[in-house]
């Protein structure tokens, strides 16, 4: 069975150590019907009871900055296939002519006034339930980067696209004060590279290693923690 999940993949994600969590994840499949089971459920309803006050906060948005409420970039999801994550957006509308790909902490000047409150709270996050949904993310699982940083990956670290992404995972909940690291840093992105991605990255690998829905629960429930800290 895991031979033919295996041929499934791109070329670009065959290797040998991709075949080893193809392996573990065949004997899964329950675990994955739960999984998307309620993340359909879970982001429908959310998505309804959070209708209005995204309404409320989308003309906040509008009206203390040039540009839209929504602001989507390419990631890499499911497969080593790109998709468009929605977010709300933080940032001035030409933030990607200003500055580099990640944000360097709060005192980054490209933020909005009502970004600085919607990323203290992860609220920015919310829109991704659209892309939970349609079945681009779930709500637990790697959280997806940009083709730059997929590209530096190795054979092994290429395992963590074999599952559907998610808004929140072990990796950002232990890496919550990045910002932090990369605002000291002369060139975050490369900083990044070198010294956030590959703990972030094996911290993935170990969640696609044991995944349970239990597993899944814990880390709702730690990243509701840290938000609230």
């Amino acid at each position: 069975m895991s031979q033919k999940y295996y041929a499934k993949l791109p070329k670009s994600m065959q290797n040998e150590a991709v075949y080893k969590y193809c392996d573990i994840l065949t004997k899964k499949k329950y675990t994955f019907f739960l999984k998307r089971f309620f993340d359909i459920i879970i982001s429908f309803l959310a998505l309804f009871v959070l209708a209005i006050p995204f309404a409320f906060i989308s003309i906040w948005i509008i009206l203390d900055s040039k540009g839209s409420a929504f602001f989507v970039q390419r990631r890499v999801g499911k497969y080593n296939k790109d998709f468009g994550i929605i977010k709300f957006r933080t940032m001035v509308s030409n933030a990607s002519e200003l500055g580099g790909t990640l944000t360097s902490g709060d005192n980054d000047n490209r933020i909005t006034k009502a970004g600085r409150f919607l990323r203290k709270f992860r609220i920015d996050e919310l829109p991704q339930l659209i892309n939970v949904l349609i079945g681009q993310m779930s709500i637990i699982g790697p959280r997806p980067e940009v083709r730059r940083f997929v590209d530096v990956y190795t054979d092994e670290q290429m395992a963590t696209l074999i599952v559907r992404p998610g808004i929140s995972c072990s990796s950002s909940v232990a890496f919550a004060n990045e910002g932090e690291i990369l605002e000291k840093s002369s060139d975050p992105d490369d900083t990044y590279i070198a010294e956030i991605l590959p703990d972030k990255a094996q911290m993935n690998l170990d969640y696609i290693s044991t995944l349970s829905l239990k597993n899944d629960l814990k880390i709702i429930f730690n990243t509701i923690k840290e938000v609230l800290r």
